[in-house]
């Protein structure tokens, strides 16, 4: 069987990320593997669920596990804490133990609320990363970073909690909307344009926003979660490396947030974040306009729009970067891009330079 396996070392926790077809087929005996005796509480949303959940739930049974589904509405919504709190009333009603595991199964929203809960039901239970887009398999599954939005921002309020194992069935990725596969590349482009010039290269071959048959599938999504797992490694609690993940996702979050949660794909809000901090890099004389424009096209290439959307004002945007986890003393931490395959990290962009790239996207 095609398997591509990763491993993430940490002072939070070790674990395996395993990668290929048909995976979930073997969870049972992956979970034994690793010692998850207890019960098996898995969280999921409609969709999902009814593509898989009947089915892993089944299998788990069938394998003598004592396991639950509980669906939670789908979209960015689900990751409130009015939803966290009705979770907590499912698992606590249902006994919930220490030695009982939480199953994550959908993309980054089910993997970040799930993943919140299980770090603090009880203090902290296990957890399994079962994703199911692009996404969640290469960035928000790996990492241990889990939490809920509050209405100044989003992802303002988590914890870190390693998951024991994460599971990327890439049969999952057959069945996505064409919008949500679309927005899943964009973390993709992300990991290639800081880290990894090859991956980025890769890419700009695919046709088109399609995702490659195997087993050339899992091999890209191995190099691209290769990238995710490296920087974990060197850096679990985002004091230094990690922080040139959230390339994009300063003004990303921003523009996410101010059309509202569930207006766009989290993926696509990157990607508008994207170009505009390309933009600032060039505008400080540290990327190449070559750069930039090659970001440009193969994000449009893979179905993303690189546009703020119409009505969205600059100093509504501005404002909301002010509060994001990445400010430190009051000034935000950028993760920009030098060339494609490298990026740093920048302290001193001057805040009028951001404000002329953010208006003149806006175009107010």
């Amino acid at each position: 069987m095609i398997r591509e396996q990763l491993r993430v070392t940490t002072p939070g926790g070790a674990y395996d990320v395993l990668i290929g077809p048909a995976l979930l087929d073997e969870l049972a005996e992956l979970l034994a593997a690793r010692g998850i005796q207890g019960r098996l509480w898995l969280v999921s949303d409609p969709q999902v669920a009814r593509l898989y959940g009947a089915g892993v739930l089944a299998a788990l049974q069938r394998a003598g596990r004592s396991a639950a589904l509980y669906q939670v509405p789908m979209g960015e919504h689900s990751k409130d804490p009015a939803v966290a709190a009705q979770l907590y009333d499912w698992l606590l009603d249902g006994g919930i133990e220490r030695r009982d595991a939480i199953l994550a199964l959908g993309g980054g929203v089910i993997g970040d609320l799930a993943g919140f809960v299980a770090a603090t039901v009880l203090r902290g239970v296990a957890l399994v990363q079962l994703p199911t887009n692009l996404q969640a398999m290469v960035d928000s599954a790996i990492g241990g970073k889990t939490g809920i939005n509050h209405r100044r921002g989003k992802n303002l309020i988590g914890a870190f909690h390693q998951p024991r194992l994460v599971l990327a069935d890439t049969v999952t990725l057959a069945t996505l909307p064409a919008r949500e596969r679309n927005a899943g590349w964009a973390e993709v482009v992300k990991h290639g344009v800081i880290r990894d010039a090859g991956l980025f290269a890769w890419l700009e071959r695919l046709d088109g926003a399609m995702v490659p048959d195997e087993p050339a599938r899992s091999a890209l999504l191995r190099r691209a979660v290769a990238v995710k797992v490296d920087v974990v490694n060197i850096d679990e609690r985002e004091t230094g490396e990690r922080m040139l993940l959230n390339y994009g996702h300063t003004l990303g979050h921003a523009i996410e947030a101010e059309a509202g949660y569930g207006a766009l794909l989290h993926g696509e809000a990157v990607a508008i974040g994207m170009h505009l901090e390309a933009q600032i890099a060039e505008r400080l004389g540290i990327c190449a306009a070559s750069d930039v424009a090659r970001q440009h096209a193969l994000l449009h290439r893979l179905g993303l729009a690189t546009g703020v959307p119409a009505g969205m004002r600059a100093a509504a945007l501005l404002d909301r970067t002010l509060r994001d986890k990445k400010v430190q003393a009051g000034r935000i931490r950028w993760a920009l891009p030098h060339a494609i395959g490298s990026a740093a990290i920048h302290a001193d962009v001057p805040e009028s330079l951001v404000q002329a790239v953010v208006t003149a996207a806006c175009g107010s």
